[in-house]
């Protein structure tokens, strides 16, 4: 048997990456407390093997540097060893068998497998409160009725006292002997078992850091000083008020992602469909296996590229393929109070399209305090996050799946996040504000700054896109005087293009001690702004496609300013003096530039007068959508003012894409019209549920042009 123990040592040191400071390794004995959980000296984890043995399934030696190919086949077969004595060399054998068995059955050999201890605890807890709350009640079990009780405190912003008052309230309308939770605190303990935690993280009220990992000690924060804890004495004039717990300045709520992702495999009503990305088949409508295209991010280049990069990750169905979209929002509603709270939201795109955008999927995960916006320093607020998308990706975590009645290593991968174009700047760490704006052409753009206003400008910065026999690339009257343009876009830049870029000028991630100096530094000669910690993910180089700009964001941008443009909207209209009086410095319209004579400026064609303007408005208020098509655009028409207000985006989604071009058809001319219609079908193009190849490549060699032509 000592041969053995020294055999699996040997091995474990064999693989550097799975040993702590040369010579500690892994336990994996039965204790609670090792498990391969702690690292330990090898003298000291042979001492624990030989007394406890090693812990039940642990058939492949994933933590000590097997490989993760074996992983598939040695979750389904199960070998019972009822001696201690006989665990290690039984081990020590198994992984030949165990190749055996994969090699004739292939990896789809799946007799049926007892759930792993977490997954079995899970089941336990739900046929214990499967019970009914009272004999003869067939609406509610306990568990059910604790998660509504728990549900409406939470919808109607009840206290706990209130809580407690309607459990003793409803104790004495039930049965004497119904099972349904006392108070608030046996509700949550009930509750607390479907392993869902919640973690209370403390943070510094500037954002600098938080009080978690190896920094959770400490009473203050380590970059500006601030205390972490409020004063336990307050002075009110005539009376001192001791607190006697210590009340935090700042919080943040951080749910883990790797429990619920698990549930998702633990439940026959999600288990199959997370499979979906792979067995689904391209043939809706004019998308079949012949004409290839896109219903779903896993049809796309940059799935299948990362597929091609790791193919041990790919070659498993079930490991799970994430989304991470972030925004603020006020949460008191019309209240005057200032307050930007920002959630991180997670989904899983193994989900079918209808399903993975869908509430119940959408898992929060992080929870950024206000009052302010965190905007670069939301890394700091991350750190839990990605270090939790570090651990699952490397050696994955014992996960059950109902659905074939076995355990697996469940691993979960990072594949890009979405954004509107300012927090895209807080996500990638290059400034979306300035002249260098172009997260793609960096320090190349050609923005240039308005010599009377001073304010940025990108007009004519889309010829470079175009095609090089373009005619409108010779074109030096309808663009900037005398310009020709020769510049084509080089491409998107890879990732490890830019992470060279980052390593050598330096830039620092934002929670380290001298992030903001340096940064501050280094940003006054470039559009970087700091080292984004997504980086810190293994893979994240790899990726064909790190970032997302939020498509409905940008509608709304572009509706309003074309609509507030078309009506003249005072303050929200970009045909203003100012912008006519500098026009001619740099293009030739003198059809629009001031009369010298009356000192006014002429009338466009492309602004509808008031007559125009009351005739669409009075259009959209008699307007009838289907249930659940869209809002009532009626109530957003200010007859007054002849303007509208208050639209969301989704009602700015609708009316660029079905209305705008029916609305102004009769009013504009032809040269003016065709474009706001060319834009318009491309959004309703590009947010089709199923993409082609070829209509791809036509949208992206239509948009230059629509927006020269406008």
């Amino acid at each position: 048997m000592e041969d053995d123990l020294d055999e699996f040592v040997a091995f474990a040191l064999r693989h550097p990456e799975f040993v702590n400071g040369g010579t500690a390794i892994r336990c994996p004995c039965t204790l609670v407390k090792c498990q391969n959980k702690k690292f330990l000296n090898v003298e000291i984890v042979k001492v624990h093997l030989y007394r406890n043995g090693f812990v039940s399934d642990y058939y492949v030696w994933i933590y000590h540097g097997e490989k993760q190919v074996h992983q598939r086949c040695s979750s389904s077969v199960r070998v019972s060893v009822s001696e201690t004595d006989q665990m290690v060399s039984d081990n020590m054998n198994h992984t030949t068998y165990h190749r055996m068995v994969c090699d004739l059955a292939g990896p789809e050999f799946n007799p049926d497998e007892e759930p792993n201890a977490e997954a079995r605890n899970f089941y336990d807890m739900i046929r214990a409160g499967d019970k009914p709350v009272y004999e003869g009640n067939s609406k509610h079990t306990q568990l059910s009725a604790a998660v509504r009780m728990l549900e409406i405190k939470c919808r109607h912003k009840c206290s706990q006292a209130w809580f407690d008052d309607m459990s003793n309230f409803i104790q004495e309308l039930l049965p004497q002997d119904n099972l349904m939770p006392l108070d608030f605190y046996s509700t949550k303990k009930l509750v607390r078992g479907l392993g869902l935690p919640a973690q209370v993280i403390h943070c510094c009220v500037n954002n600098c850091m938080i009080y978690w990992g190896d920094d959770s000690d400490l009473n203050s924060c380590k970059k500006c000083g601030h205390a972490r804890y409020k004063q336990k004495v307050r002075d009110f004039g005539n009376r001192l008020y001791i607190r006697k717990l210590k009340v935090p300045y700042k919080k943040m709520h951080y749910f883990p992602i790797t429990p619920r992702l698990q549930r998702l495999y633990a439940s026959t009503a999600t288990t199959n469909e997370m499979r979906w990305h792979l067995e689904h088949h391209m043939e809706d409508g004019n998308v079949t296996p012949q004409t290839p295209g896109m219903c779903h991010p896993s049809d796309a280049p940059a799935w299948k590229h990362f597929d091609g990069c790791f193919p041990d990750f790919s070659s498993e169905v079930r490991n799970v393929r994430l989304g991470l979209f972030a925004d603020g929002f006020q949460p008191f509603g019309q209240s005057r109070q200032q307050y930007s709270l920002w959630p991180v939201v997670v989904t899983p795109y193994n989900l079918p399209p209808d399903l993975c955008m869908k509430e119940e999927f959408m898992f929060l995960t992080v929870l950024v305090p206000g009052p302010t916006n965190p905007k670069g320093k939301i890394d700091v607020i991350l750190q839990p996050l990605i270090a939790e998308l570090k651990s699952p990706w490397g050696v994955g975590v014992q996960t059950y799946d109902i659905s074939k009645r076995q355990n697996f290593q469940m691993r979960a991968a990072l594949m890009w996040t979405i954004n509107d174009f300012p927090a895209y700047s807080m996500m990638f760490g290059w400034s979306t504000a300035g002249m260098l704006a172009c997260p793609h052409y960096m320090e190349d753009s050609n923005a240039f700054r308005l010599i009377k206003s001073g304010k940025q400008s990108w007009f004519d910065n889309h010829r470079k896109f175009l095609p090089m026999n373009h005619p409108y690339r010779r074109n030096t009257k309808d663009f900037i005087k005398n310009r020709n343009v020769t510049k084509q876009f080089p491409g998107v830049r890879s990732g490890d293009e830019i992470l060279q870029d980052l390593n050598n000028r330096g830039l620092r991630k934002v929670i380290d001690v001298d992030a903001e100096v340096v940064n501050a530094t280094i940003s006054k000669t470039c559009g970087w702004n700091k080292r984004s910690i997504f980086w810190d993910l293994p893979y994240w180089r790899e990726h064909l496609l790190r970032h997302n700009l939020d498509v409905m964001h940008i509608e709304k941008k572009v509706f309003d300013n074309i609509f507030n443009t078309v009506f003249n909207i005072p303050g929200k209209t970009k045909d203003t003096y100012k912008s006519r009086d500098e026009l001619n410095k740099y293009c030739r319209r003198p059809q629009f530039a001031q009369n010298l004579v009356t000192s006014k400026y002429p009338d466009v064609p492309f602004v509808l007068n008031k007559s125009q303007k009351k005739d669409v408005l009075e259009w959209v208020k008699k307007l009838r959508f289907p249930d659940g098509y869209a809002s009532n655009l009626g109530r957003c028409v200010d007859a007054n003012k002849l303007k509208m207000f208050g639209m969301k985006s989704h009602d700015c989604h609708v009316f660029m894409q079905r209305l705008l071009p029916i609305a102004l058809r009769e009013f504009l001319p032809n040269r003016i019209w065709e474009p706001i219609t060319e834009i318009s079908l491309f959004f309703k193009q590009l947010t089709s549920s199923s993409l082609t190849d070829e209509e791809l490549r036509n949208l992206d060699e239509q948009i230059p042009v629509i927006l020269c032509n406008l």
